[in-house]
C-alpha cells in the first residue's frame, strides 16, 4: 500500500515588506497562514515561508531599500496581490476584519460560482479569498 501525501508547494508568490515581522504576525492572525520558516536578524527578515493550510504558501522578506537596477526581482513593498481558496470565506472575512484588514470588497457571490472577498493588509497588499478552485482539469 502506498502513502499519499500532499506535495510541497511548487509555486511561491513572493512579496516584500516594510515591517516583515509585523506583516508575518498579521498574516498569521488575520488569515491563518502558518509560519513554516523565518530567517531573521532583529527586525530584518531575510527569508520567510508561510504555509496556507489548505495547500500552498507564500514567501516574503524585508524591504532592503526599494528597487535595485541590478536586481530586477526586488519589488516595492505593498505591491503584491494574491488569491487563496477557502471553504469559509464569510468566517475568514470576519476574522480578517477583526484583525485589522482593510475592506476592499465585502463577501459576494460571483457570476462564476465563487463566494469571495478582497481586503488589504497593513502594507497595502491585496488579498482575495474565495471558494473558486480553478478550472476543472
Amino acid at each position: 500500500m502506498t502513502s499519499k501525501t500532499t506535495p510541497a508547494p511548487q509555486v511561491w508568490p513572493t512579496l516584500t515588506a516594510r515591517d516583515a515581522p509585523g506583516l508575518i504576525a498579521f498574516l498569521v492572525d488575520a488569515f491563518g497562514f502558518q509560519e513554516a520558516l523565518v530567517i531573521r536578524e532583529g527586525d530584518r527578515v531575510d527569508h520567510a515561508e508561510l504555509a496556507w493550510p489548505p495547500g500552498g504558501g507564500i514567501m516574503l522578506g524585508s524591504d532592503r531599500g526599494g528597487s535595485a537596477p541590478d536586481d530586477p526581482w526586488i519589488r516595492a513593498a505593498g505591491s503584491f496581490g494574491g488569491y487563496a481558496v477557502t471553504d469559509d470565506p464569510d468566517g475568514l472575512y470576519t476574522r480578517a476584519v477583526a484583525a485589522g484588514a482593510k475592506v476592499v470588497r465585502e463577501p459576494n457571490d460571483t457570476g462564476y460560482g465563487s463566494r469571495d472577498f478582497v481586503v488589504s493588509d497593513p502594507e497595502g497588499n491585496l488579498w482575495s479569498f474565495g471558494t473558486y478552485r480553478g478550472a476543472p482539469r
